[in-house]
């Protein structure tokens, strides 16, 4: 069976990088992209920010009392997106089989690569230094038998770093890191497996399969296979977003009537996610779950998309308006989400690095 080759390139604090490399006052500064506001969320933190604890997807509030120095910048997506279809340009003279995550990232597959080269760290390389020398931008990248292990490759030495991890290295990288370094582990899960005792990765290899699925079902089994570095998923080029969403669970259980600061903050989430995307999504959908753990689920498809945060909001507010309960009825979770993707038929409106 041949190994494959995965390169996962990963541009380093993107729209922070392209504002101070378009503006030479910002650079060496704490930069964060995002709109001012209560509701706002930070789109992008350069690494001068990031030493404060300024993190992306946290509110901006935040980030302002982390970093009072901060230097705030409105998001411009169209520049970004221009930049990204140049980082494409550079990516494709190396393969054609290129999986883009969002408008800074992606998967490619060089088992076979177009310039000859004799390694994935050879073609690694060469993509970082077409990168800098061409768009003057910065990019990680991690190269790996799989996707798996090169997306944790590429964070291995950021900003600015290359890692290999090696087929016969893998037993002995594995066993010690943290599991919240697994893709896919967020902090739910963390706790769900500290609560068995498990700490690293090591712990997970430890735990046999059965127990694993009798706890996380199906996930169980994609939790087994990382733990020991499987991942057989293939490098697929332009797959297409079906849906993107956000939810949160309340501390305590509260009425309909106040959800309303929840869902404007996870419409603003939302929308800012939906802004690394080429397509356009048409259906706005509201999720609830009772304090009886029953589902409802509300969507709406207006006759033009959503064109801004606020009108999502609006949106998304409606939809709760649409839920008939008895006014006692308390609620643990809301979600917000946006789906029907369609491509845009002008598009000069919206385009992606990866299209």
């Amino acid at each position: 069976m041949t190994v494959r080759k995965i390169v996962h390139i990963d541009m380093d604090a993107f729209y922070a990088s392209v504002e101070q490399r378009d503006d030479p006052a910002l650079r060496g500064k704490p930069v964060v992209v995002a709109w001012r506001g209560n509701r706002s969320v930070v789109c992008a933190a350069s690494y001068e920010a990031r030493t404060f604890g300024v993190r992306s997807a946290m509110p901006a509030i935040r980030a302002e009392r982390l970093c009072p120095t901060a230097i705030f910048i409105p998001p411009d997506f169209t520049r970004y997106r221009a930049v990204s279809r140049q980082v494409r340009t550079i990516l494709q003279l190396h393969t054609d089989l290129i999986e883009p995550l969002s408008l800074d990232e992606a998967y490619l597959d060089v088992t076979e690569n177009k310039t000859n080269l004799p390694t994935a760290t050879r073609v690694a390389s060469a993509i970082r230094q077409q990168i800098h020398e061409e768009l003057n931008l910065t990019a990680s990248a991690g190269v790996a038998p799989n996707k798996f292990l090169a997306k944790i490759a590429s964070d291995w030495r950021k900003p600015d770093g290359l890692f290999v991890i090696q087929p016969g290295e893998i037993d002995t990288f594995l066993p010690p890191l943290p599991v919240g370094r697994i893709p896919g582990v967020g902090k739910v899960t963390e706790k769900n497996l500290e609560d068995m005792n498990i700490k690293t990765v090591g712990d997970l290899q430890a735990k046999d399969l059965a127990t694993l699925e009798a706890r996380f079902g199906r996930y169980g089994l994609r939790l087994y296979q990382l733990a020991r570095g499987i991942d057989h998923s293939p490098v697929v080029p332009d797959r297409p977003t079906k849906s993107i969403s956000a939810e949160d669970t309340f501390a305590q259980d509260v009425p309909l009537t106040e959800i309303e600061p929840m869902i404007l903050r996870l419409a603003e989430k939302v929308w800012t996610a939906s802004r690394k995307e080429s397509r356009i999504p048409r259906t706005v959908v509201l999720k609830l779950k009772t304090s009886d753990f029953n589902i409802l689920t509300r969507s709406h498809t207006p006759p033009l998309p959503p064109s801004s945060a606020e009108e999502l909001t609006t949106i998304a507010l409606n939809l709760r308006d649409r839920v008939s309960l008895p006014t006692q009825q308390r609620f643990r979770l809301v979600g917000v989400g946006l789906s029907n993707f369609t491509d845009p038929e002008d598009t000069t409106i919206q385009s992606t690095l990866f299209e």
